[in-house]
Formats: structure tokens, C-alpha cells, sequence
């Protein structure tokens, strides 16, 4: 008999830090594919980085990039490679509005410093800030086979 998705052990600052260089490799390819898309409406030059317009756009791609993957069966690809999945506190799946939460308090945690990762260290369930705030946690599966 399997475990329920409460029973499972939460992800480590370590695992958690592998599955994020996994996913940040996919989406550094996709933002490159996502700016290569507006060049036509540029004349061929490139935007610059500091464009408001540009860069709300590259955090939508982005946030979609990670909501789709976490509503849609709980994981990113860097995500299922370490075994982890993101649920609710009860198991559930990730409704679209935790994913929104996740995602921003997600830039926060990472913006102080990475403080919001390195709560987890000191967090008696290792649960991150936008573990907490979004009322979501990351889980690891066990081992198939």
C-alpha cells in the first residue's frame, strides 16, 4: 500500500536547490525562445532589459512556465527528476491561485537573500516561505520499482 501525499516526507533545502538548477536551465531556454519571438516586432533589434513592457511579459512567461507544471500534476521536469511534488497541505493539487502566491512570494524568499529558502533550515516541517504563504508544501515521492 502506497503513502498519502500527508505522510510523505517534505523536500530538503538540498533537493530543492537541484530541482530549482534543473528548472532554471528550461527556463532560461525558454526566455531566450520567448525574446526571439518579439524581435520581429523590433526591427531585429534587441529589447532592452530595462523595458517595463518586456520585462512583465518575461515574468508572465515565466509564471506560466512554472503554474501550468505545478496545476497540472504537480511538478516541473527539475522537479520530477529529484522526485518532488508541490501539493496543498491536505495533498491536494495546486489550485491556480497557490500557484500565483508560490510564484510571487517565491521572488521574495529569493530577493531577501535566498532568506525565505534558508527558513526551511530552521523550520520544523522544512517548509519555505512560499511553502507557508501559498499554504503548499513540496514533497518527496518515493522511489518507484
Amino acid at each position: 500500500m502506497s503513502q498519502s501525499r500527508t505522510d510523505l516526507p517534505n523536500a530538503s533545502l538540498l533537493r530543492r536547490l537541484a530541482a530549482i538548477l534543473y528548472d532554471g536551465l528550461l527556463l532560461i531556454a525558454l526566455l531566450f525562445i520567448a525574446s526571439a519571438v518579439v524581435l520581429p516586432l523590433t526591427g531585429g533589434e534587441a529589447v532592452h532589459a530595462g523595458n517595463p513592457l518586456f520585462t512583465s511579459y518575461l515574468f508572465l512567461i515565466a509564471f506560466v512556465f512554472f503554474a501550468w507544471f505545478w496545476t497540472h500534476g504537480g511538478q516541473t521536469l527539475g522537479m520530477r527528476a529529484w522526485r518532488l511534488r508541490v501539493v496543498r497541505y491536505d495533498g491536494g493539487p495546486v489550485s491556480l491561485w497557490q500557484a500565483l502566491l508560490r510564484y510571487l512570494i517565491a521572488y521574495l524568499s529569493w530577493g531577501a537573500l535566498g532568506a525565505g529558502f534558508l527558513w526551511s533550515l530552521v523550520d520544523r516541517e522544512k517548509l519555505t516561505w512560499h511553502d507557508r504563504y501559498s499554504q503548499t508544501k513540496l514533497i518527496v515521492l518515493p522511489k518507484s520499482g
